[in-house]
């Protein structure tokens, strides 16, 4: 079973690139460089530098090109954006700042309600003191 190299930052195919890959070869999709940390089968954050070459001299800018011996490209090296995760943090990001989908833009009294006026609310009653 042969995997196609696909970018580590946009997912976009490399299959039109010959290999080896060279130091300046970017993708075509996104110009993401491709000689990098995050693109070989050696990079691993669990593991000290981020390598498990244990000779290769440590890379500071794991995203940038860059001339290490070590380097073989890895087939799944692009990682998709976690769309639940970031979902459930605009929601909470949301619901904390008034976004996009107000409550409401008419109080009990039929008068118009501004966002500001609504953030004011959510904040007094959020630090409401015991008084009545």
């Amino acid at each position: 079973m042969t995997h196609t190299l696909v970018c580590w930052k946009c997912g976009a195919s490399l299959a039109a690139l010959s290999l080896p890959l060279r130091r300046l070869d970017e993708c075509k999709n996104c110009s993401a460089e491709l000689h990098v940390c995050r693109m070989c089968v050696e990079y691993d954050t669990s593991v000290a530098k981020s390598c498990r070459e244990p000779i290769a001299e440590e890379v500071q800018d794991k995203e940038r090109a860059n001339f290490c011996d070590y380097f073989k490209p890895r087939p799944d090296a692009y990682k998709p954006r976690n769309a639940a995760e970031i979902a459930r943090s605009q929601a909470g990001l949301d619901a904390l700042f008034g976004g996009d989908k107000p409550e409401s833009t008419m109080t009990s009294t039929s008068t118009p309600v501004t966002d500001a006026e609504r953030a004011r609310a959510k904040l007094d009653e959020l630090f409401k003191s015991g008084k009545s």
